[in-house]
């Protein structure tokens, strides 16, 4: 796992044919606005959170947000744990974002 700063996050995924953006907030934040092309699966859902996770495809690199940093943080630590290499959390999340959202 990496903390990276929003430019950081955003420079490095502008560059990387294998992104994949991941918002890890709970249904009621992600209807305030998600960035473009995220997916969506709320860490607060447990173990289905974990089974969601294990079907993503552990060749891509995670680009994860939430509303500050810190469950997206928690999130990358489960992700190293379930085998993932390349997961990139998001520091200040979306509290801090200053980019598209849809």
């Amino acid at each position: 796992m990496e903390d990276l700063t929003q430019d950081e996050w955003v420079e490095q995924l502008e560059n990387d044919g294998k992104a994949v953006i991941l918002d890890v907030r709970t249904d009621a934040e992600v209807a305030e606005g998600i960035i473009p092309n995220a997916i969506h699966i709320d860490i607060y859902r447990g173990q289905d959170f974990v089974s969601e996770i294990e079907k993503l495809d552990k060749n891509k690199n995670y680009y994860v947000y939430c509303r500050s940093g810190n469950r997206s943080g928690q999130a990358c630590k489960i992700m190293n744990q379930l085998g993932f290499e390349n997961a990139y959390n998001l520091i200040g999340g979306m509290l801090q974002w200053e980019g598209d959202i849809e």
